[in-house]
């Protein structure tokens, strides 16, 4: 465990001394051009920028999966982030779209935030494509990122983003899945003289056993403890995977393979002669040695909630529809209570997720309320928003 923190400090080091010499991303090549144009010491070229540092400062902390349409206008410069917990083992897949005028420009953004909060935003990913399906993982630890979008200066439209997390490796038993682990990373072995450094998969005999992710097979042989076994190299992870006990073995050496590949089947050969057929599974990497598999196949449970909320309303002044509704940090019933509204209140309807509302107040605070609690009569805002209108979502 102390070779995998230290291992997690050099990778923090090298990011730092990687961060001083990096390509601009296409967000800050953007902002460079409209310096060079003057445009940054406009009002709207500052409301623009501003905007940016409130997605990343500021973003609402949401639970995966999560899923919201959103409405950006053109003549008042905005940005939105989202800021997501990914534990170690899982990786993060964000869809995002964008309905404007052909030829804009939306920057996707996203940051891991670092251990220290002192430290700058760590790039990870960056683009100005108008919208698409992108993953990114880091295999070896947990952490928190934030996701920004934001289009270029005036410009915008209707936009809809979709985070969700996935298991990183694909189970590695044809047919089978997390309940079949039956034997855990950790557990002793000879009476406490070792540790178990894997997960046994019970099946049955002859059960394809398949590849965790892609690589290139070697020492692929027979051996007094794991019996058939084979060896999976990772270069993309730096890591190597161990099937072990296998019946009969599919590939050979220098085999490359791709996730779900047939590498052998599964049986119980080796040490594990007088035990059910399983496969043992490891997983193994420099510096760390031997990883828990576990949460590295455990698919994350949850659903998209259905959308309800009138998505006609989208750009629109709404009302509450009595007194006392909450403005809440984030949509859900658990989220932190901003603000009690009045009645009388003016919310412009900014996105939509699930049951619930994300809305502006003409002061410029922000939060999600309950779709079904809005009355649907549209108000004229304090700072001349014009009327939007739309049929009663249900409050």
């Amino acid at each position: 465990m102390l070779l995998a923190i230290a291992g997690l400090g050099a990778c923090e080091q090298a990011e730092k001394l990687e961060d001083r010499f990096r390509d601009l991303t296409p967000y800050e090549a953007y902002q460079e051009k409209l310096v060079a144009a003057g445009l940054d010491s406009t009002a709207l070229g500052r409301d623009w920028a501003a905007a940016g540092r409130e997605a990343v400062e500021e973003p609402v902390a949401v639970d995966l999966p999560f899923e919201e349409e959103g409405y950006i206008t053109s003549e008042d410069p905005g940005a939105v982030g989202y800021r997501v917990h990914i534990p170690r083992g899982r990786k993060l897949t964000f869809g995002v779209y964008l309905a404007t005028d052909e030829g804009t420009r939306l920057f996707v953004d996203l940051f891991r935030v670092p251990d220290d909060e002192d430290d700058p935003l760590r790039p990870v990913f960056s683009s100005d494509s108008v919208g698409g399906i992108f993953e990114h993982e880091d295999p070896w630890r947990e952490g928190d990122y934030i996701l920004r979008l934001q289009p270029e200066l005036l410009r915008g439209g209707t936009y809809r983003v979709v985070l969700t997390q996935e298991a990183q490796f694909a189970f590695p038993v044809e047919g089978y899945s997390m309940p079949s682990i039956q034997s855990f990373f950790g557990a002793p072995r000879d009476g406490g003289r070792r540790q178990h450094h894997g997960v046994d998969i019970f099946a049955r005999r002859g059960t394809p056993v398949l590849a965790a992710t892609a690589g290139t097979t070697y020492r692929v042989n027979d051996t007094r403890i794991g019996g058939k076994v084979v060896w999976v190299r990772d270069e993309q992870r730096d890591a190597r995977f161990y099937y072990a006990h296998l019946d009969s073995q599919y590939v050979g050496n220098g085999v490359r393979v791709e996730a779900g590949d047939t590498l052998g089947f599964v049986g119980n050969t080796g040490n594990a002669r007088t035990t059910p057929p399983h496969l043992h599974f490891g997983v193994y990497r420099r510096p760390g040695g031997a990883f828990d598999p576990f949460p590295f196949l455990d698919s994350p449970r949850g659903s998209l909630p259905e959308m309800t909320a009138d998505l006609a309303l989208l750009g629109a002044w709404v009302q509450p529809g009595n007194e006392g509704i909450r403005l809440r940090a984030a949509p859900g019933m658990r989220a932190d209570v901003l603000m009690e509204l009045d009645a009388g209140a003016s919310l412009r309807v900014l996105g939509a997720s699930g049951d619930w509302f994300r809305v502006r107040l003409p002061d410029g605070q922000g939060g999600y309320v309950a779709a079904r609690l809005m009355d649907a009569e549209v108000a004229v805002a304090d700072d001349g928003g014009d009327d939007g209108g739309g049929d009663d979502p249900g409050g």
